[in-house]
């Protein structure tokens, strides 16, 4: 719903920016090739409020829509996108799917307006309407507080494909394109963006620029469908912190770029690993640049990359870099799912895990991971100059502790200059 309001707005000419509640890698693809701009988090926990407000202050300046996409349900989680709406002052727009609802729907949304009454509760989107009867029978059913902004009709045609960890990425769905201006037509004329509320926001003190302290540092980056778990943000602080970013393939490069330190992202190595281990050449570098000393930094499918093994869903076990000890096998069922910090020498930086592999390896983690609320959270494994765990960091939530994993040799300062 939210990419078919963002494409709606952009082939009327608007600018458009969509920022995602909550820590998400998936989502965002989609939502950046409907409004044709780089998605970024909003999260009050991960990103921080006066950083949230900084990004949409600067997307008010540049666009002429700004949708903000929840997570989960209105009032689940914590943070919950109810607590992000409300202490950003955003207007809510609450999508119900009315598959099998009448006049229910009517009190469902009454009971979302009325839960926390200091909640601006804009109007309301329904999904999966079976005709204009129904979308009519649901309009009637709303209270007056409450907009009617639509409907979005019953149409496989119109549904994302998804695997475990979420949708199918967007540049591996080959007529995204074209599911995106079916359902953003699919909305119809009823969705009048022109009475979206408009919003000011307030400003936020300015940022203290990041510390230069990766000047001239060559950084490559693993970026292809089996990596592609990257925060925007996290680019554009590693580019202020000084360094030079350049991408390569574990895919389909049979080496690896000139590069002072190397950062593997998350994604889906489980996909390809048949790939990947025939990768001979590519596996060689990457042993090469870790026995030389250069500096890794390797997330969540990062690190799955560089240890021993990797069993994939099936039960066959391919061979990766061997960088590390152990291996990791794929399971049913999700294995973490949590916001968590970790505690570096040069001071915290948070992110989040998203698994459902499970680790084996005789490394003794240096450090462990802490939830939002406390629980002991994902293990960080040190051997020489690489850093691997199952979190995913978002690098400007400290950029003095980031700095201090892709350069270790450089001198640690107190975390409060970051």
């Amino acid at each position: 719903m939210t990419a078919a309001l963002a494409r709606r707005a952009r082939q009327r000419g608007w600018r458009v920016r969509v920022f995602k509640t909550g820590a998400d890698f998936i989502d965002p693809m989609i939502l950046e090739r409907a409004c044709g701009a780089a998605v970024y988090q909003l999260d009050l926990w991960m990103v921080g409020r006066a950083q949230c407000q900084r990004l949409l202050r600067q997307a008010a300046s540049e666009a002429d829509l700004i949708l903000v996409e929840g997570v989960m349900g209105l009032f689940d989680g914590d943070p919950s996108s109810a607590d992000l709406a409300q202490q950003l002052g955003l207007p809510v727009l609450a999508v119900i799917d009315a598959s099998a609802m009448a006049q229910s729907f009517g009190a469902l949304a009454l009971g979302l307006q009325q839960y926390r009454p200091a909640l601006t509760l804009q109007g309301v989107l329904a999904n999966r309407v079976a005709g204009s009867a129904h979308a009519a029978m649901l309009a009637q059913s709303l209270p007056p507080s409450l907009r009617w902004f639509g409907a979005l009709p019953q149409d496989r045609g119109l549904a994302l494909p998804e695997r475990h960890l979420g949708l199918t990425q967007a540049a591996e769905v080959d007529d995204l394109d074209a599911r995106l201006d079916r359902a953003a037509a699919a909305l119809g004329e009823c969705a009048n963006l022109e009475t979206v509320p408009s919003t000011q926001f307030p400003a936020a003190p300015e940022a203290p620029p990041p510390p230069r302290r990766l000047q001239g540092v060559r950084i490559a980056i693993a970026r292809d469908v089996a990596f592609s778990f990257i925060y925007p943000a996290n680019l554009d602080w590693l580019r202020a912190m000084g360094a030079s970013l350049r991408f390569f393939s574990p895919l389909s490069d049979r080496a690896l770029p000139p590069a002072d330190a190397l950062y593997l992202p998350g994604g889906y190595p489980e996909l390809h690993a048949a790939t990947l281990a025939a990768n001979a050449p590519m596996l060689a570098a990457l042993r090469a640049q870790v026995n030389a000393g250069t500096a890794v930094v390797a997330e969540c499918g990062g690190m799955m990359l560089l240890l021993q093994s990797l069993t994939d869903v099936d039960g066959r076990e391919h061979a990766m870099a061997g960088v590390l000890p152990g291996g990791t096998c794929m399971q049913p069922s999700v294995q973490s799912l949590a916001l968590q910090s970790v505690r570096f020498d040069a001071g915290e930086l948070r992110g989040h895990s998203f698994h459902f592999s499970r680790l084996a390896t005789p490394l003794i983690a240096r450090q462990r991971g802490r939830t939002q609320h406390g629980a002991e959270g994902e293990g960080v494994y040190r051997a020489g100059a690489v850093t691997a765990s199952y979190i995913h960091f978002y690098w400007p939530s400290n950029p003095a502790a980031a700095a201090s994993l892709f350069r270790p040799d450089a001198p640690v300062a107190d975390a409060s200059s970051a």
